[in-house]
């Protein structure tokens, strides 16, 4: 049995990746960050292939697919992604384009390549970690908002796609609100609600895709906050949303 984890080389990623080798997968760790990968792979039990690369670049997705497409791979994890914080014309136009190719073009890549892998065997997991955030609108996070609900209605259509097709396949996305990871740090912002760990969220993932769920939310107040969001009107709920993003910054 084999996983491929991208992002793994921190939070959610890296507390996946120690799920998965205790439950005997073998591991292909990717991120940017060699020394942390190296470090990983030192206290994992199981074989734990190392691979650095950048996957805001569309060629590295694809070196990656041809790199281990021919190791039979069982779970692919699209997990690297960050936000960045602000008024949309004040970002830095390439840095939000390297978000967009993290959040959104890795992940339409890397699915689509070995979504075709894995229905040619009629079994395999994808599980697509998009957010909370594709559930709402997101000003002053507004790039990274709508990243991931390309990522949460992608996943969502390929689902639909694979069940009528009678497919084996599963495919879901993990939905977390605030989690205590690097996710701040890089966005540079202070969440105003206590994040659950990202060791919880990971196994609380896992268990669910391998349970086969569509959408997965963890954590009591997130669930919520999905179902109640639905009916709050569309420009009450703008303001709420840029209140509470507001105070990430205190500003």
């Amino acid at each position: 049995m084999k996983a491929l984890i991208t992002g793994a080389s921190s939070g959610i990623g890296r507390d996946m990746s120690i799920i998965l080798s205790k439950k005997g997968y073998d591991l292909i760790l990717v991120a940017r960050r060699a020394e942390r990968l190296e470090e990983l792979k030192g206290i994992l039990s199981t074989g734990v292939q190392a691979i650095c690369l950048d996957l805001s670049k569309e060629e590295a997705c694809f070196e990656l697919y041809e790199q281990v497409r021919k190791q039979d791979i069982d779970i692919l994890i699209n997990n690297a992604g960050f936000g960045i914080f602000g008024t949309f014309d004040s970002s830095d136009i390439q840095d939000e384009l390297r978000m967009l190719d993290t959040n959104i073009k890795a992940v339409c890549i890397l699915t689509k390549l070995f979504l075709r892998d894995l229905k040619r065997k009629n079994s395999g997991y994808i599980l697509n970690v998009a957010s909370s955030a594709a559930f709402l609108p997101g000003p002053l996070l507004s790039g990274y908002y709508a990243s991931k609900a390309y990522v949460l209605r992608l996943t969502q259509a390929i689902y639909e796609e694979l069940r009528r097709e009678g497919s084996r396949v599963y495919i879901g996305s993990l939905c977390p609100g605030p989690v205590d990871t690097e996710f701040n740090q890089t966005a540079n912002v202070k969440m105003s609600l206590k994040g659950l760990s990202s060791k919880y969220v990971a196994e609380y993932a896992i268990e669910r895709m391998f349970e086969r769920k569509l959408t997965i939310i963890p954590g009591t107040i997130m669930k919520l906050s999905a179902f109640f969001e639905k009916f709050v009107p569309e420009k009450l709920l703008l303001r709420i949303v840029y209140h509470v993003q507001k105070k990430k910054c205190g500003i």
